[in-house]
């Protein structure tokens, strides 16, 4: 969709998800502009009988899916493999592949749909299994060493700089292009992400933008809240977890609770979820950047816009039932699995596959009563430019990761029958038909492509429409709104983001006696950084990231 068609909608009281709504099928929004899910957006899908047949194993409410149903899926769309491969073509070649073992997700569903792939082809793949905490510490120290022992790789754009950028990746070949139809992904997907210097190196296989959860047994006439309607900012978003202090759960009657901050760093993976907070406050409409200052590197995330997001989080800390016991040592995996879908606490920030666990896992208690919307805003905003607070809504939806992505390593490079191999495992764990599978059940990913966003393949899995309108609409709300905060592709991005977590950690530990020498920490850490990779190298970059 255009600027000014979004800004009209907005001021109609239309969100991206109520044009959603109002859409008979995607090919309905092409009027729209295409609802900016992605440049030449195309009249309505037709349901392929392959599609319709995958999205029914096993059908929602039948369970979780098992190996067994991961292995028939992939066998299912093994028809784009076997046109570029000959039976058997592969024997001998044995291909590693590093990637996540996060709530038995990622890795396992890959063995799962590789396994035919296998049987197929004759190669064999082994596997380095990592836990999400472990995962930029393990990736940093193979590049730091020269010892990168994996051919395929599971990893994030923002990496890009760190691997693509060091000449560590292999290019992708132009058969692999046409195999996973490339323009299907949303428009925020498209190049320069998975590029660098031009040349194309991911297969995406994942969205990844932070969407809101929140329990709709919360809110309404009667409800234990007594509010009318779920939250549009982080302010009202503390006020209600203040507020559920000594109430209780309606579902599981429990102590309630509001808001889910994961207070534990994650490998660095947890510095989005304060970003959640800091980006309604810190991304300013007319300003692409909020981490850095694009002309020095010098980081605002000691400005009083993220002073404000940190503080939030520690008066909550302060506030004697707001969290879950022990909110301490709960990580970003903690809060959207083992509480919020098991029915503890009633708002949270993740990446839009809670949607589909929600009513698909056999671990969700919440599948019911669960909606969902875009990054919660703020009623004021910082404008770093000229050092002052706005008093003015403002909304900023977290591109947080800028989604997975199967790449193919330099390691391969010199060996064209491995070389074929790996991008080949690769474009089968990218293919169009395998990524709605994965969009609609649990996967440890989120739609991605144009082509996701067809209701009626959905609703036949199982799927109500109402749950699939507010569950897809909240993705693409995010993904096309104008004032999203965009990750940078730099070296070193998640060097920051795990001192970060170090110095949050801290302060979240009463350390640090405020929230300003919480965030002052963190910068003078990440200045330190900048100054080893080097100041100017890391200008140039961030300012091609932002389209300076």
């Amino acid at each position: 969709m255009r600027l000014e068609h979004y800004e009209i909608a907005r001021r109609r009281g239309l969100s991206r998800r109520g044009l959603l709504k109002g859409a008979a099928s995607v090919g309905g929004l092409a009027a729209l502009g295409g609802v900016g899910l992605g440049a030449g957006l195309k009249p309505a899908f037709a349901q392929s009988n392959l599609r319709a047949e995958i999205l029914k194993i096993p059908g929602v409410g039948m369970g979780s899916p098992t190996d067994a149903d991961w292995q028939k899926v992939g066998e299912l769309c093994l028809e784009a493999t076997k046109a570029s491969v000959q039976p058997g073509e592969f024997e001998g070649v044995e291909l590693t592949f590093m990637g996540l073992n996060n709530q038995n997700l990622h890795n396992f569903l890959f063995r799962g749909f590789l396994k035919p792939w296998e049987a197929y082809t004759g190669a064999k793949i082994n596997w380095i299994d990592l836990a999400q905490a472990d995962y930029n510490a393990r990736l940093q120290q193979s590049i730091a060493t020269g010892t990168v022992d994996f051919d395929i790789l599971e990893m994030g754009a923002p990496f890009e700089g760190d691997t693509a950028g060091r000449g560590l990746l292999d290019e992708m070949p132009d058969w692999v292009k046409g195999q996973i139809d490339m323009d299907d992904y949303v428009g925020y997907l498209q190049a320069p992400v998975g590029t660098w210097d031009g040349k194309t190196y991911r297969v995406t296989i994942d969205g990844d933008c932070h969407t809101f959860a929140y329990r709709t047994d919360y809110f309404g006439e009667g409800s234990v809240t007594g509010r009318a309607e779920p939250p549009k900012t982080w302010q009202e978003i503390n006020a209600i977890s203040k507020e559920l202090v000594g109430k209780e759960d309606p579902l599981t009657g429990l102590p309630a609770h509001g808001y889910l901050d994961p207070l534990k760093g994650w490998g660095g993976f947890g510095f989005y979820f304060i970003e959640n907070r800091a980006a309604a406050y810190a991304k300013h409409p007319d300003d692409p950047a909020w981490l850095f200052d694009p002309d020095t590197m010098k980081p605002r995330v000691n400005n009083p816009a993220w002073v404000q997001a940190i503080q939030d989080v520690m008066d909550l800390i302060a506030t004697p039932g707001a969290y879950p016991a022990d909110q301490i040592n709960a990580d970003p995996g903690t809060t959207a699995f083992s509480q919020f879908l098991a029915g503890t606490g009633s708002m949270l920030m993740w990446w839009g596959d809670v949607g589909s666990n929600a009513r698909t896992s056999d671990t969700s208690v919440v599948g019911d009563v669960v909606g969902f919307g875009i990054n919660p805003g703020s009623d004021r905003v910082y404008n770093s430019k000229t050092g002052a607070w706005e008093d003015t809504y403002n909304e900023a939806p977290n591109m947080a990761y800028i989604g997975w992505g199967v790449y193919v390593t330099n390691r391969v490079s010199g060996d064209e029958m491995k070389r074929k191999a790996a991008w080949s495992a690769a474009a089968h764990l990218g293919g169009k038909d395998l990524s709605l599978w994965m969009s609609a059940y649990p996967s440890g990913f989120q739609p991605y492509r144009n082509s996701h966003f067809q209701y009626e393949e959905w609703e036949a899995a199982g799927y109500d429409r109402a749950f699939v309108e507010d569950y897809l609409g909240s993705n693409a709300d995010s993904y096309n709104h104008p004032n999203a905060a965009i990750e940078p592709r730099i070296p070193g991005i998640f060097q920051y983001y795990s001192v970060a977590e170090d110095e949050l950690a801290k302060g979240f530990a009463g350390q640090y006696g405020s929230a300003q020498e919480t965030a002052d920490a963190i910068a003078a850490a990440w200045e330190k950084i900048t100054d080893q990779i080097g100041r100017d190298s890391q200008i140039a970059l961030y300012k091609a990231s932002l389209g300076l």
